[in-house]
């Protein structure tokens, strides 16, 4: 079973208004309810801005919610104010804080983490100076320890902001749905956190704003499952093709499809070679595609990446 709280703040009593956290809260839901496929993944509850006031204690409460026993993984993302880390502590600023006492401190939101029973936790802040998130307050160190099982992504470092957009977006959440969208799933379709830090970390220029990780895991959990770029019974057949992982497969006419004589086996082969090849587990050798290298009788190899999963097809991994 798998949560998912979602929190955006567009309107403060103390604080200036923004313009894209209730935006970005609207176009991520779907992202993480569903996957591609339309079958259900994370349950999602979304709290905004947008139908009232998000108040500090209705905030902690609806995070006991989340973190409480019953599920496997539970995700929490925020997107609002931050409030500039004390003693390397940043706060998520909710509706109703002032100056003095701005909302929710991200060492408390940590003690309840600590506490949960949920195995699998991620945390993602869309806010300003979020990248001090899980420091040390009590000895005023960037320096972070969190409980196995706890993943943290944050829009930038300790000492930056988080932009949006002219659109009404965050620029981090923006980015966020392209890599939940597919941009970040691997060759099997899964969207996993490293995935989606990978795709972030490069999308923003060395003088922008700078996406964090931090992360006590030893697996990783999908995120969101979209269409894998190779159909799982192709991959399963790269040991079969390739029973050498460092052995061209030779190719000639008969693998072409376009080719004479029409229907050899060989084209159902070959089929599965090009779609290997579209998600760079496969080239061709002295020649450019994969056709010229049958039509001219060359061969083809498995790249590094093809050698990982022929391993995976190879151990029954897949």
């Amino acid at each position: 079973m798998k949560r998912a709280l979602l929190v955006g703040i567009d309107e403060y009593e103390n604080f200036p208004s923004l313009g894209g956290c209730v935006n970005d809260v609207a176009a991520l839901t779907p992202l993480l309810a569903r996957h591609e496929d339309a079958s259900v993944n994370f349950d999602c509850q979304a709290r905004t801005s947008a139908s009232g006031q998000i108040l500090r204690d209705q905030l902690l409460s609806a995070i006991d919610g989340l973190l409480a026993p019953g599920a496997d993984v539970a995700l929490f993302y925020f997107a609002g104010h931050g409030a500039a880390p004390e003693n390397s502590d940043v706060t998520l600023v909710t509706s109703d804080g002032t100056r003095q006492s701005p909302g929710i401190k991200l060492s408390e939101l940590l003690t309840q983490v600590h506490s949960s029973q949920v195995g699998e936790v991620l945390v993602i802040l869309d806010c300003c100076f979020s990248g001090g998130a899980g420091g040390l307050p009590q000895l005023g160190s960037a320096a972070a320890i969190l409980r196995p099982g706890l993943s943290m992504l944050t829009a930038s470092r300790a000492d930056q902001p988080s932009a949006e957009t002219a659109e009404g977006r965050g620029l981090f959440s923006t980015y966020l749905g392209g890599a939940l969208d597919g941009g970040a799933a691997d060759v099997l379709g899964r969207v996993t956190v490293a995935g989606l830090y990978a795709y972030l970390t490069e999308s923003f220029g060395a003088w922008e704003q700078r996406p964090t990780l931090k992360a006590n895991i030893d697996r990783l959990h999908d995120l969101r499952q979209c269409a894998p770029a190779v159909p799982l019974d192709d991959l399963r057949r790269l040991p079969q093709l390739f029973t050498d992982p460092g052995a061209e497969l030779h190719l000639d006419p008969s693998y072409e499809p376009t080719a004479e004589p029409r229907g050899d086996p060989h084209e159902a082969d070959f089929a599965v070679l090009q779609h290997c090849r579209a998600a760079k587990l496969v080239e061709p050798v002295e020649a450019e595609h994969l056709y010229f290298a049958a039509m001219e009788s060359t061969a083809c190899r498995l790249t590094p990446l093809g050698r990982h999963y022929r391993q995976m097809a190879a151990q029954n991994r897949l």
